[in-house]
């Protein structure tokens, strides 16, 4: 009877969290690059690089806005958010309270492209 209770505790534990909160990490890496090649200061999430840059964006479940003071790019750029892809599996096996876990506790259910370019003349 213990054995059971055990399944089902670790059953019930296992739906109740969300697929892409479990598989899929609390960043995404992104690289940052420039339309014209050369390289530029940039900054996004308080941090400062130098562009081609490979860049780890916290899943925060909010846009990332990339900013730079070179006058022949844009100020900003947008690293939109998208929803992660396993999150769509969470649906079918976790239901309602798994995708609730991704998208609310954990942000995990959102990503960002893997490459984001900033646009310069």
């Amino acid at each position: 009877m213990r054995g059971i209770n055990v399944l089902v505790a670790t059953f019930a534990a296992a739906i109740s969290t969300g697929c892409a909160t479990i598989t899929t990490p609390n960043a995404a890496d992104v690289t940052i690059q420039t339309s014209n090649g050369k390289p530029v200061e940039v900054s996004v999430d308080g941090a400062s690089y130098t562009t081609p840059a490979e860049v780890r964006l916290v899943k925060d479940g909010q846009n990332k806005v990339i900013t730079t003071q070179e006058e022949s790019c844009d100020a900003t750029t947008t690293a939109a958010k998208k929803i992660e892809p396993m999150f769509f599996g969470n649906i079918l096996i976790g239901g309602l309270l798994g995708s609730t876990t991704d998208l609310g506790i954990s942000k995990k259910a959102w990503t960002y492209d893997n490459q984001i370019t900033v646009n310069c003349k």
